[in-house]
């Protein structure tokens, strides 16, 4: 039996050839949307993202330390007063990295003076330490709006970039319109991600000060009482 008929067959071509569809990394993505202007937006959009991150991880590990916190804190303090013992108390109070035990130091070391000066002290030091809890916050705020309006930006230059292209063709060809448009999609998808992460990363930063704040109103509330017991 021949086989010469078997040399006639043409290999089969690959599934990608005979359907033109041509697998991308996300990288190569990303280089296709560069142009028009793309790689601006796309420059812009990187520095924001990695300094959005930068903000979120440092303030979130800050947050973590103001946070810890001995649960018998005050009872330490209230007893080392009530006993005379105001050294102890400041050591107590210089121990602890926590917003409220600040606050209660700054008040003892005003013990002495008028209660409206030392409430006046505390509420003073309470403001200084929240606007530290809010660090850099303000950026993630502004990520959040910003970001996403770079990504239309991005988008306009890439729908420019379309009709200037076709303006310099005599026919419509989707090599000629697909770069404009990959860079109006992938910039808006990157500006919508940096915005989306901004934004989730800002209030839930808010979150935790709100319920530090929340407790170092309470601290200070219950030193002030300390202070207005008869015996003192």
């Amino acid at each position: 039996m021949s086989l010469n008929f078997l040399l006639q067959i043409e290999p089969t071509a690959p599934i990608e050839a005979a359907t033109g569809v041509v697998e991308k990394s996300l990288w190569e993505i990303v280089q296709d949307s560069n142009g028009s202007g793309g790689w601006i937006i796309n420059l812009w959009l990187t520095l924001m993202l990695g300094y959005v991150i930068f903000i979120f991880v440092e303030r979130f590990l800050a947050l973590n330390k103001a946070s810890k916190e001995d649960s018998n804190f005050f009872s330490k303090i209230k007893e080392a007063i009530l006993n005379g013992k105001i050294d102890e108390a400041k050591s107590y109070c210089s121990n602890s990295n926590s917003p409220s035990a600040k606050m209660v130091e700054k008040g003892i070391s005003r013990l002495g003076k008028p209660l409206d000066n030392i409430a006046t002290s505390i509420e003073n030091t309470g403001k200084l330490e929240i606007m530290r809890l809010e660090q850099r916050l303000s950026f993630l705020a502004t990520a959040s709006g910003a970001a996403p309006m770079l990504g239309f930006l991005g988008t306009v230059l890439g729908m420019v970039g379309v009709f200037i292209a076709l303006g310099n063709e005599t026919s419509l060809s989707v090599k000629v319109i697909a770069p404009g448009i990959m860079t109006a999609m992938i910039t808006t998808v990157f500006g919508l991600i940096v915005g989306i992460v901004a934004f989730i990363g800002y209030n839930y930063l808010v979150g935790r000060i709100g319920k530090l704040v929340y407790k170092m109103e309470i601290t200070a509330l219950d030193f002030m009482d300390l202070l207005n017991e008869p015996n003192k």
